[in-house]
């Protein structure tokens, strides 16, 4: 039996900052010797350290040959799988967005039903609760979080492989452009706005909020989070300037840092601190000026609140919504995928741009798109040169003839 000792003493975590990691180190003196263990993140360090701890409060031995308590029969016991996804969350939670943190949280959730339930270990990320099969973006996104935690229990030196790469497993194709019949025009959204205008008060403070998302391409947590002082030009006619600078997602309460529904942060493929300036149409010009003028903005700077001032949630501003397209279209338009939510008044923006001959480029900034992804995305929604495209094939393949 190895020789044991009660003289232990346990030490404050070290931290190490490299320049590309940060590691944390575990110190304790079991006898004469110092005894030290490296972590990669704070989680799996102060855990080792309170086992530590806890074990010389309750007075037990601990082993001069390993330096840890007798108690544990082996040196390098495995990290079960519950500690494992703790640690792998606690690494990840302080600088993920909230709607990742629930993309964390979803995976995780589904594969340790798997492990307990199941000898198919990613069926569950690939369906839903009740069998069906889920989203193509769903099961990518969950897949992601299961190969990143497996390249996490590398590093701490959990897993000696990645487990995944030797499932065989398919990703489901996603769609990855914009469906041409969800596209309105600019007369379809004036009468979805004049419906919008009819419903009560909160449909009222609602025209210019729905009219953000048609005239200058805001996404919805883009326009909820609109501020009096992201409006850099506002003139009494023609063009005015949008400076945006934040947006406010909704993700739910369990998954923000404030514990509210919406959590303010930098605008979306930006990094924090950067700006992306968007012109107001004429039209929304006039609809912004008088939205301010019948509902001045919160004390926050806020442009568009609740009667009471608070913030517009989802379920007030998608019923608004859906009752003005019910009343603005014919029966065959609200039979079809024409603005079947107003995420579809952003794609009519952009869509409206690229058609009246805006450069690609210039598009991209306003929309805060890559140009890449502009193309990719609306590259079905780019109409009136299939007839210039043809005249050019037929050019190309007339017949010459010698004079």
């Amino acid at each position: 039996m190895d020789e044991a000792t009660y003289n232990v003493r346990v030490y404050r975590i070290e931290v190490y900052k490299g320049a590309r990691v940060t590691s944390y180190r575990v110190r304790w003196k079991a006898g004469h010797r110092l005894w030290r263990e490296g972590f990669r993140n704070a989680a799996l360090a102060d855990s080792f350290r309170s086992s530590l701890l806890t074990a010389a409060r309750k007075g037990e031995a601990f082993s001069l040959t390993t330096g840890r308590p007798v108690s544990w029969k082996r040196d390098d016991s495995p990290l079960s799988w519950y500690a494992l996804t703790l640690a792998y969350t606690a690494a990840k939670w302080p600088y993920a967005a909230p709607n990742h943190r629930k993309s964390i949280a979803e995976a995780l959730t589904d594969a340790t039903e798997a492990l307990l339930a199941s000898d198919e270990p990613l069926y569950p990320i690939e369906h839903k609760q009740d069998g069906t099969a889920a989203a193509a973006n769903t099961a990518n996104r969950k897949r992601a979080v299961l190969n990143n935690l497996m390249q996490y229990a590398i590093e701490v030196d959990a897993l000696p492989a990645n487990p995944l790469k030797a499932v065989k497993w398919t990703r489901p194709r996603t769609l990855k452009s914009v469906d041409p019949r969800t596209v309105v025009n600019s007369d379809q959204v004036r009468r979805l706005l004049a419906a919008v205008d009819q419903q009560g008060e909160l449909g009222e403070r609602m025209v210019a909020f729905f009219g953000c998302m048609y005239y200058a391409a805001l996404r919805p947590e883009e326009a909820v989070d609109l501020r009096r002082d992201n409006l850099a030009s506002l003139p009494d006619h023609g063009w005015g300037e949008l400076v945006l600078t934040n947006s406010e997602p909704r993700s739910g309460t369990w998954w923000t840092d404030s514990g509210s529904a919406r959590q303010r942060r930098e605008l979306k493929h930006r990094p924090r601190g950067e700006t992306r300036p968007v012109p107001i149409h004429p039209e929304l010009v006039a609809l912004l000026s008088q939205h301010l003028k019948e509902y001045p903005p919160g004390p926050d700077g806020r442009v568009f609140t609740g009667p009471r001032g608070g913030i517009f949630n989802d379920r007030a501003y998608l019923k608004i919504f859906h009752k003005a397209r019910a009343a603005a279209f014919t029966p065959s338009e609200s039979a079809s995928l024409l603005a079947k939510r107003p995420y579809d008044l952003r794609h009519a923006a952009v869509s409206t741009w690229l058609n009246a001959g805006v450069p690609a480029p210039q598009v991209a900034e306003w929309a805060g798109h890559g140009v890449d992804v502009l193309l990719r995305v609306y590259a079905k929604c780019i109409s009136g040169q299939q007839a210039e495209a043809k005249r050019r094939i037929e050019e190309a393949t007339r017949p010459r003839y010698d004079e």
